[in-house]
């Protein structure tokens, strides 16, 4: 397919997109199966296109006056793509497959228009009904840190120390361009262009053999300084899929009990294959079965407890575009009180000493700080502990990344523009040693 035509593929999937109220994955999907001429590079192409035009959907209408699919991927490839009139114009030539002409309108709109006076939630690119949340943690830094959350992300890996060091893997990935995070020292980071496809990872005799995870930086990160240490008892209570508990289980060498479970017992289905391949054998999993307490007999005897909150994952935006256009502020409210019932559920299994590393993907205030504060006003046996001692995990990182992320006394936040990460937050929550 000619750069044109896949321009045209991509004004239709928006439309669709638009029109049928679907996720975009889904719509690319559809698209893919009905379209088997298209080449992987094709398919590649249209699906960084709808991407980029999902990423900056507000801020491409208001650049055309027009929030129409044609318009806003007009606008994206000015804003995001830095096309200029004539090259867009080269591409809407009207020929065979190719969109029509741009029309005088489109071009004055493209010649002239700015984000100059554009509010904050437009030029910035995220639903209104944030703009109070956003500026409450971020100021007049907002347009630029959700810019940043707009942007394409990177393939991020973590070397599995349980199986290889990072040095052999850079080596035997250096074909993928492969190179170290800037914080984690089992980080791997592999760049990727607009219209780049996500490089064949799980093909990878690497990953085959369990040397290496897919895993943002952030996530990383948000492990490393929970400080699980071998032959601690550690519970991984909101495990999902497995990707923190692969995580602990490095940190933790292979010593001590990890057990990981999960409200939702359809989310673990993963985690037994992945701690397998991983050479993971201290761990547990617990699957819930009907109303009964999977953890009922631990009683006040972990040293550490995790919780990868339920959150409106805001911090995601660079991976998941379109979720922040479907969310809702019930979502919020949905999720608050998931995490209020996790939180209190933790304190019973902490023992005296121990601590709680609660983490969301999340920039909102009333999902970070607010809830650590609630938490603590309810639970006073627990302290938040100073930045300055979590960072102390990180080693000699530890001082350039506390400067480079967010702090406040309830913990630290990392955000793709000050961290070059996915937007987590990390409290760290120690019980006293006695009443």
């Amino acid at each position: 397919m000619t750069p044109a035509a896949r321009l045209s593929a991509a004004i239709e999937l928006i439309e669709t997109i638009d029109a049928q109220r679907v996720p975009a994955a889904k719509a690319l999907k559809e698209w893919g199966t009905a379209h088997r001429y298209a080449g992987s590079g094709d398919r590649a192409a249209i699906a960084g296109l709808i991407w980029d035009v999902l990423r900056r959907r507000a801020s491409s209408a208001w650049i055309m006056d027009d929030d129409r699919p044609r318009a806003r991927v007009l606008g994206m490839l000015k804003l995001e793509r830095g096309l200029d009139v004539d090259a867009i114009a080269a591409l809407c030539d009207g020929g065979r497959f190719a969109p029509e002409p741009l029309t005088e309108g489109e071009r004055a709109a493209l010649a002239s228009r700015s984000l100059e006076n554009a509010p904050a939630h437009i030029a910035g690119d995220y639903p209104e009904w944030l703009d109070g949340y956003l500026a409450q943690v971020f100021g007049d830094d907002r347009v630029a840190e959700a810019t940043a959350m707009a942007s394409r992300a990177p393939l991020d890996l973590r070397v599995n120390t349980l199986k290889a060091r990072r040095e052999k893997i850079l080596s035997s990935l250096a074909h993928l361009g492969a190179q170290p995070t800037p914080w984690s020292p089992t980080g791997l980071r592999i760049l990727l262009g607009a219209d780049a496809r996500n490089p064949g990872i799980h093909a990878e005799e690497d990953f085959i053999k369990g040397a290496i995870e897919v895993q943002d930086e952030g996530s990383q990160l948000a492990a490393l300084l929970s400080a699980a240490k071998p032959g601690e008892q550690v519970i991984d209570l909101c495990a999902g899929a497995g990707g923190k508990t692969l995580a602990l289980a490095a940190l933790m060498q292979g010593k001590g009990r990890l057990i990981a479970t999960d409200r939702d017992k359809r989310q673990l289905a993963p985690i037994h294959e992945r701690l397998s391949r991983a050479g993971v054998h201290n761990a547990d999993v617990r699957t819930p079965k009907g109303e009964g307490d999977t953890l009922g007999d631990i009683r006040a005897s972990a040293d550490l407890v995790l919780i990868d909150a339920p959150c409106t994952g805001t911090g995601t935006w660079r991976r998941n575009p379109d979720a922040k256009w479907r969310m809702r502020p019930g979502a919020l409210e949905v999720r608050l009180k998931d995490q209020i019932e996790v939180l209190d559920r933790a304190t019973a299994l902490v023992k005296p000493g121990g601590r709680i590393a609660y983490i969301t993907c999340s920039v909102l205030p009333p999902e970070n700080g607010e809830q650590v504060r609630a938490f603590v006003a309810r639970h006073p046996e627990f302290s938040m502990a100073p930045t300055s001692q979590t960072v102390t995990a990180l080693g000699d990182k530890a001082e350039e990344f506390a400067a480079a992320a967010l702090q406040s006394p309830e913990g630290l936040l990392m955000t793709p523009r000050r961290t070059r990460t996915d937007g987590f937050f990390v409290s760290i929550l120690n019980r006293r040693t006695s009443s």
